[in-house]
């Protein structure tokens, strides 16, 4: 058992640290907000992530995870100090560092002799040099710095730690380096050993690619649309190359979240900043802003004057099992909608309180999906939450005015949507034939969405 502390009780820091507390750990998740301290010790968690309150209680019950706005005292009995503080998009576009300078400050001052500081939150090359330079220059004490960036993904973050792919550890030390590893020991996970720059960029790495996945798919949807073309099975014959994959090959109305918007630009300015043209980048970071923006015109095109048009806007968040609204293309949807003239309902079963904050009191906000539809003109798809890909068909066409569907996920089967009397458009897709009949596969999808 290591006596762990996490600076900053964020989505990072206390997914990370009630993880630790469940593989034996001793626990202490900081944070200088007193009232989100206070509401921990109750169990209260101050963000959706599911499977997460329960096993917080479970390990602040059985005495595994404490919680505490005295951030010196907590560092000054640590083994291992976690970083896991925010590194926001500054104005600028590179990470705001302030937060990690701050923990390093306050690090110094307390650390205790051969501590080991890691360095959980997502930041750029050189900032374990920075960090270790500014705790030494408050302490005499021998201390390691090591470089562990997460890869935790919002909504399945549980899992994401406890079945985690690789684990990364950056590190001029083999022994701190090796105490690092021992904690991921129980999880049987991959390790990756490397120097600080090279974990550090690694994060940073892995978003943009991944983001680069989603704005290829994305182009070549507009492309389908253009040829007649269907990007869905275009995926599928693409993504079945083994040097290519499946994941990420889902077209729709772009990313958002946390991570890939501010990672993206992020590196693009490290990328700027040591001289180098990063071009791809910048394709990939316009492609996803124009995206949901390209998908109202065409909302527009078909609909004609929005002006007076009663739209449901079905899900906020920029993914589902979460209730982050962080870059969710809802956001420019939603204030499309509103600038044109139309009267919004925005459904969204766990982010209206987010959505309410940042989007403002334009729309009318409900967590139930059939008042959200009943009456409405069209609906726009805008997050694949369960509750939405399991409509009833049916039930949905008699309670709307006008069965119009908009889907920016490609939740729906076309000729699904066909054969239930819609008329359907989606991302990347041909619209249904009138025609034609909807195939087995088809009708096999409306009884599984509608079970």
């Amino acid at each position: 058992m290591k006596r762990i502390v996490m600076i900053g009780s964020g989505y990072v820091g206390l997914v990370t640290g009630t993880c630790l507390a469940e593989l034996g750990h001793a626990v202490v998740c900081c944070d200088c907000d007193e009232a989100k301290i206070a509401g921990l010790t109750r169990g209260e968690v101050p963000f959706y992530e599911p499977g997460l309150p329960e096993l917080l209680r479970k390990n602040a019950a059985e005495g595994r995870l404490a919680f505490t706005s005295d951030v010196p005292a907590a560092i000054s009995q640590a083994e291992l100090i976690f970083i896991a503080v925010g590194t926001p998009m500054a104005p600028g576009g590179e990470a705001d560092l302030s937060a990690v300078r701050a923990a390093a400050s306050a690090i110094g001052q307390a650390i205790r002799p051969h501590a080991i500081v890691v360095i959980k939150s997502t930041v750029p090359a050189g900032t374990a040099r920075m960090v270790r330079d500014r705790i030494r220059a408050s302490t005499d004490a021998p201390f390691e710095v090591v470089s562990n960036p997460e890869f935790l993904r919002e909504g399945t973050a549980i899992s994401d730690f406890t079945r985690m792919e690789r684990a990364v550890i950056g590190s001029t030390s083999a022994a701190a380096a090796d105490a690092v590893e021992q904690l991921y020991a129980p999880l049987g996970t991959r390790i990756v050993r490397t120097g600080w720059e090279t974990a550090e960029l690694i994060k940073y790495a892995s978003n943009a690619f991944l983001a680069v996945k989603i704005s290829f798919i994305n182009n070549m949807a507009n492309l389908c649309e253009k040829l007649g073309a269907d990007v869905t099975e275009l995926a599928e014959g693409v993504g079945l190359d083994s040097r290519i994959g499946t994941s990420y090959l889902r077209a729709g109305i772009g990313y958002g979240g946390s991570c890939f918007p501010k990672d993206v630009t992020a590196l693009l300015k490290m990328s700027e900043t040591a001289g180098h043209d990063f071009e791809m980048l910048k394709s990939v970071i316009e492609t996803n802003r124009e995206q949901p923006i390209r998908f109202m015109e065409k909302v527009k095109a078909v609909l004609g004057d929005l002006r007076g048009m009663r739209l449901a806007v079905l899900g906020l968040s920029f993914k589902p099992g979460t209730d982050d609204m962080r870059s969710a293309p809802s956001v420019p949807i939603v204030r499309y909608l509103l600038a044109e003239g139309a009267s919004v309902r925005a459904y969204d079963p766990q982010a209206v309180r987010a959505a309410r904050e940042i989007i403002g009191e334009g729309p009318a906000y409900t967590d139930d999906l059939e008042s959200a539809v009943t009456g409405c003109d069209a609906c726009v798809v805008v997050t694949e939450w369960p509750e939405i890909a399991r409509m009833d068909l049916a039930r949905l066409r008699k309670t709307m005015a006008t069965p119009v569907v908009f889907d920016g996920r490609n939740v729906f089967s076309p000729g699904a949507m066909l054969e239930a009397g819609f008329e359907y458009y989606s991302v990347g897709r041909p619209k249904a034939d009138p025609e034609d009949k909807a195939d087995v596969e088809d009708k096999a999808d409306v009884e599984d969405w509608n079970r």
